[in-house]
């Protein structure tokens, strides 16, 4: 079974940092591309962040340019984004999602359940 978990939200202040994890089991994510989305209450969903598989390549919404890093670790068969400078803006449910696909997503997408990011003083 094929199975993604994201984990690593909180309630952070501003100018503070999370890392994300996105781990997955039942396959191998190197083969695969990640990609990072949030969604904050009554706005639409938001990708945030990629990394490719082969040639891990990464891309970034402009609001996160510079203060989110994603990165993997295949020996762990976990992506991280890393986010710095967060802002209240920033606060959202956030979730990976897996492809073969490179940073596009096809219905045969493995999706991640959320973790909440709160940023606020």
């Amino acid at each position: 079974q094929l199975q993604l978990v994201t984990s690593g939200g909180g309630v952070v202040q501003p100018g503070e940092s999370l890392r994300l994890s996105c781990a997955a089991s039942g396959f191998t994510l190197d083969s695969y591309s990640i990609t990072w989305f949030r969604q904050a209450p009554g706005k639409e969903r938001e990708g945030v962040s990629c990394i490719g598989s082969s040639d891990g390549t990464t891309y970034y919404a402009d609001s996160v340019k510079g203060r989110f890093t994603v990165a993997r670790d295949n020996a762990k068969n976990t992506v991280y984004l890393q986010m710095v400078s967060l802002k209240p803006e920033d606060t959202g449910v956030y979730f990976c999602a897996a492809d073969q696909a490179q940073c596009v997503l096809t219905r045969f997408a493995v999706w991640a359940q959320g973790t909440q990011v709160t940023v606020s003083s």
